[in-house]
């Protein structure tokens, strides 16, 4: 954990969790007012590590039969890597390095906003730090929140992590086509994302094969 989201032991934790979120519900806020004077819908997209949240990124960029208006911030603790696969994909992509934070705060978010025409965009994508935890309780002035696992990730992970998959929008079953080879039971995984997200819509994806992606792109658009 980062430690400047409510991680310290006691007597601290309460306090900096309280003044961190209240900071960040208030920058938060006034992004979304910014984003809905524009009319530009924002998706935060969360994952833990590994689950193909950049992968199914390049497959829509691919897939998208003309130029896609599309801004991305990308978030990690380190390295550009992600925003530079997405930018070879002609998406315009920003990267923003966290640090020692296990999540991207909205003043962060900010900073980075200064590197875009809002006004020129259809769409933009917040791809969050790789973490179930502390993404889910820092609001971004999203409009939509859509959160990424991958077969073989657990079929319990939702009711471990039911802060995260609560908050979903769209949950996205990404490598679906190893489930086989992994002895994935998607019915299980299913029966626990719905006892904590029972009106999230679900699409099963795979970056790998491109099956679903056209449905992910019908849902995002």
């Amino acid at each position: 954990m980062c430690g400047r989201c409510g991680c310290e032991p006691e007597p601290l934790t309460l306090q900096v969790q309280t003044s961190l979120l209240q900071r960040n519900a208030a920058a938060a806020a006034a992004l979304r007012q910014r984003f809905t004077a524009l009319g530009l819908p924002v998706i935060n997209w969360l994952s833990a590590p590994g689950s193909g949240k950049t992968a199914l990124l390049e497959q829509l960029a691919a897939l998208h039969p003309q130029p896609w208006r599309l801004g991305v911030v990308v978030a990690d603790l380190a390295t550009d890597n992600d925003a530079r696969r997405l930018q070879q994909h002609g998406l315009q992509a920003v990267q923003v390095s966290t640090g020692t934070l296990c999540h991207l705060p909205a003043a962060l978010l900010e900073r980075a906003l200064q590197r875009f025409d809002l006004s020129a965009l259809d769409l933009l994508l917040i791809e969050n730090v790789g973490n179930l935890v502390c993404p889910a309780l820092f609001d971004l002035g999203e409009s939509l929140r859509v959160v990424v696992l991958a077969a073989g990730e657990g079929e319990d992970k939702p009711i471990k992590y039911p802060a995260v998959f609560a908050s979903a929008d769209l949950v996205v079953i990404n490598k679906i086509d190893l489930a086989a080879a992994l002895d994935f039971d998607l019915e299980l995984m299913l029966r626990h994302l719905r006892q904590v997200a029972p009106r999230a819509r679900v699409l099963l994806t795979s970056a790998r094969s491109g099956d679903g992606i056209e449905r992910l792109l019908v849902a995002l658009r």
